[in-house]
């Protein structure tokens, strides 16, 4: 009787894979904000390819301190390849509270829940596809075979370029958009996760949560009432783990 592992032709025999573990791992470009979300999508990435980083700046409220979480998380991992730029055009075109100071950031009581049901005024309009653009034009240049994004579409605060479509999308202008050699995919491995299922794959990863930042307003420490520090707190509450970063009040977590 055969071996089946040698004649399975969808396993490869103890040569090629010999083989295979000596070739590089490919490359790929992730965007890290420095929250959360981009910590444990470049933890998944981690798993299966050589980590390039994109961070990208624009004028949000923290970002001092999402640059900061930036580094830490680029250092924790040991990637060197790291690429940051300054899109200081979202702050001229205003239209969002994260860029315009005279938007009021929304607050809550961190118990309320967030709803999706509207895009709230933290929303940055079509932010994601400059980021994109970016990660795209670098990837293409160093070799990249895959960029990886941290978006989360069902536990968010409804941001329309958090959508599955939009990625799918997307995919096809890279497709089209680029060289004829050129092979990018487009991946978004927490995508369809619930918050506290990203803090558990973190967890279980490895990931320094303890390194990044969510906190739409400050940057001392994290205020727990906007929306991104109450779907945090929910989400390591849910996940029955203490959430490591600092906040500005007392808040049962």
């Amino acid at each position: 009787m055969p071996d089946p592992l040698m004649s399975d032709p969808s396993r490869p025999d103890l040569s090629q894979r010999a083989a295979q573990r000596s070739q590089p791992a490919a490359k790929a470009v992730v965007l890290l904000s420095g929250g959360m979300d981009s910590c444990v999508t470049a933890a998944i990435a981690r798993q299966t390819h050589e980590l390039a980083f994109v961070h990208a700046s624009y004028g949000q409220r923290t970002e001092r301190r999402e640059r900061q979480a930036f580094d830490a998380v680029a250092d924790f991992f040991g990637v060197r390849q790291r690429l940051v730029v300054r899109l200081d055009h979202f702050a001229q075109i205003g239209g969002s509270a994260l860029t315009d100071s005279r938007i009021a950031v929304p607050e809550t009581d961190p118990g309320a829940a967030v709803s999706s049901s509207e895009i709230p005024p933290t929303y940055v309009p079509f932010r994601n596809a400059h980021f994109l653009s970016v990660a795209v034009s670098w990837a293409e240049v160093i070799g990249a075979t895959a960029i990886f994004i941290g978006a989360v579409a069902e536990d968010s605060s409804g941001y329309p370029d958090c959508r599955p479509e939009y990625y799918r999308v997307f995919q096809e202008l890279v497709r089209v958009g680029t060289r004829p050699e050129t092979h990018i995919d487009l991946i978004t491995p927490v995508i369809g996760m619930r918050k506290s299922e990203i803090v558990s794959r973190g967890l279980e990863l490895g990931a320094p949560l303890r390194l990044t930042w969510s906190c739409y307003q400050f940057d001392d420490a994290a205020c727990g009432t906007c929306d991104s520090c109450r779907l945090r707190l929910r989400a390591f509450a849910e996940a029955g783990e203490k959430d490591p970063i600092p906040y500005r009040a007392s808040i049962e977590r």
